[in-house]
């Protein structure tokens, strides 16, 4: 009786052991692999997987194997892949209104962008939402500088740069047309050969991504005046998601708030150190005058309403600027 009791046993483990994975979410991200980034996601896919019994998990494919952020969106929609780790320029693609958080010279510190995150994360909840997508975390990139090969001691220097601009960022764009510079457009993948061949010689990006893509190693400047704080997020199909049972979503959601939450947190203290690391490496930090931040200021209003009524709606635009003007007047400080 105990042997036909055992094998019964064993025989429900090994079924229990042959039973598939039921949500394989299949996640594509720009971020190469060692980076605080994939660290995150691997550590919350591990939570994901725990929590569930092993019900729903990711597959993560990193360093851009499926394509930029628009090949990843594309392939999302059709159903190849399920869910990726979006910056602002894939975000545009889904909810353009979302991007207002990285307009041109809106926030200067982190307790600014906090502000904004916490007055408006719901409505851009819904913008995800009736773009197709549910929000599992934001990720942001962080505040984002000009790196060159140049000296820049005004604004005008900048102007005999070749800027590179993201194709098909619109935020970027209406920030250099402000300033009277024609940047070349280019892929995040094709930055550093055409900075190698000398086709750009001069870039933005956050600390940390400049060092991860090894973006520093053709500059020699850093412009000390963020051009903006990049926001990042993990999204998944909305389509998809909803297939999925709710207790599995619940799960989903749980740990990415808590997981690219702490990534958000990392992050700050990985461009800290990033910057520091680039210092020590030979690039000079440019200070900026008060007379020039007037004018980069000035810039920055006028390329946020350029796009106000394109990608944002100026209701939403007078509404994010006061939030930000209101946080001045109460924190001094700026922290």
């Amino acid at each position: 009786m105990n042997r036909i009791s055992n094998l019964f046993l064993s025989s429900i483990l090994l079924l229990q052991v042959m039973v598939p994975q039921q949500f394989t979410i299949k996640f594509a991200t720009l971020a190469p692999e060692g980076t605080s980034w994939l660290k995150a996601m691997r550590e919350y896919d591990d939570a994901v997987r725990k929590e569930s019994g092993g019900k729903v998990g990711f597959k993560i494919y990193a360093g851009g194997v499926q394509g930029d952020e628009k090949s990843v969106l594309r392939k999302v929609r059709i159903g190849q892949l399920q869910a990726g780790g979006f910056t602002g320029v894939g975000m545009g693609e889904i909810a353009p209104k979302v991007r207002v958080i990285e307009a041109p010279f809106l926030t200067r510190t982190l307790g600014e962008v906090d502000h904004v995150y916490e007055k408006f994360g719901k409505e851009f909840e819904q913008a995800f939402e009736e773009g197709g997508f549910v929000l599992l975390g934001w990720a942001e990139v962080g505040f984002v500088n000009v790196f060159t090969n140049t000296p820049i001691n005004r604004p005008e220097d900048l102007r005999k740069t070749k800027m590179w601009t993201w194709e098909g960022d619109p935020i970027a764009e209406s920030a250099f047309h402000a300033m009277n510079i024609n940047p070349t457009p280019l892929s995040v993948a094709d930055v550093l050969t055409s900075l190698q061949t000398g086709l750009i010689d001069a870039f933005y990006t956050s600390p940390y991504a400049a060092v991860s893509l090894q973006w520093f190693t053709r500059a020699k400047y850093f412009v000390d005046l963020p051009l903006a704080d990049a926001a990042g997020a993990v999204l998944i199909s909305k389509k998809y998601f909803d297939t999925i049972p709710k207790d599995l979503q619940d799960i989903l959601v749980k740990n990415g708030r808590a997981y690219i939450g702490k990534l958000t947190q990392m992050n700050r203290k990985d461009n800290i150190s990033a910057l520091e690391d680039v210092k020590k490496r030979g690039i000079a930090i440019q200070p900026v005058s008060e007379k020039d931040l007037a004018y980069y200021l000035e810039v920055g209003k006028t390329a946020r309403r350029s796009l106000a009524g394109k990608l944002y709606s100026e209701d939403l635009l007078n509404r994010v600027e006061a939030a930000v003007a209101e946080y001045r007047k109460t924190n001094k400080s700026g922290k």
